[in-house]
């Protein structure tokens, strides 16, 4: 990948020989790799066994997990939170495991739209919940930067399953509890 990117900033005219760009190809390697390690993660080690028996069927929230992916159409950021419900049935998730399964996807060329309903799926099934409820709120440089430019806009995608999707009430109160501040 070095040699790759090496070739990438020789192309814009620019000296890779100069003090400042002699050991970008590296660092930008190295911060390419850590951006997409989604791909090397494997959701079992991810998990590792953090899924607890529970008698609670009340709802569980984890607002404003940060995250940051790159748009596969583009390569550039975006960068904003997720927000990540589910109705437990006989076991729960351990709280940072929700936060890694999020990352586990948003560290890969992605679409917001597919990132919100892989976590969601994921979290349905690693914990078999009565539904699950996602919502990611996002700025995309793709869109800032390029393009339309639009400096302000953002983007808010989200994935409802199972009593999320069928049960209005269930909707209508994570919707309510992510507005309250």
């Amino acid at each position: 990948m070095r040699d790759q990117y090496q070739k990438i900033i020789e192309s814009t005219g620019e000296d890779v020989t100069r003090a400042g760009l002699l050991d970008t190809p590296d660092r930008a390697a190295k911060a390419f790799a850590y951006l997409t390690s989604g791909y090397e993660m494997d959701l079992k080690a991810v998990i590792n066994d953090a899924l607890f028996p529970s008698d609670s069927e009340e709802m569980v929230i984890v607002k404003d997990i940060e995250l940051f992916s790159l748009c596969e159409h583009h390569l550039l950021p975006f960068i904003g939170k997720c927000h990540v419900a589910y109705i437990p049935q006989g076991k729960v998730l351990g709280l940072s495991k929700v936060a890694r399964v999020v990352d586990m996807f948003a560290r890969r060329l992605q679409i917001q739209e597919a990132l919100a309903q892989q976590i969601a799926a994921t979290i349905q099934d690693v914990t078999d919940a009565r539904g699950v409820g996602v919502i990611v709120e996002a700025k995309h440089m793709c869109m800032m930067m390029r393009g339309v430019e639009k400096q302000n806009s953002s983007m808010k995608t989200s994935a409802m399953l199972g009593s999320f999707r069928t049960d209005q009430a269930t909707r209508t109160e994570f919707l309510a509890l992510l507005n309250n501040q």
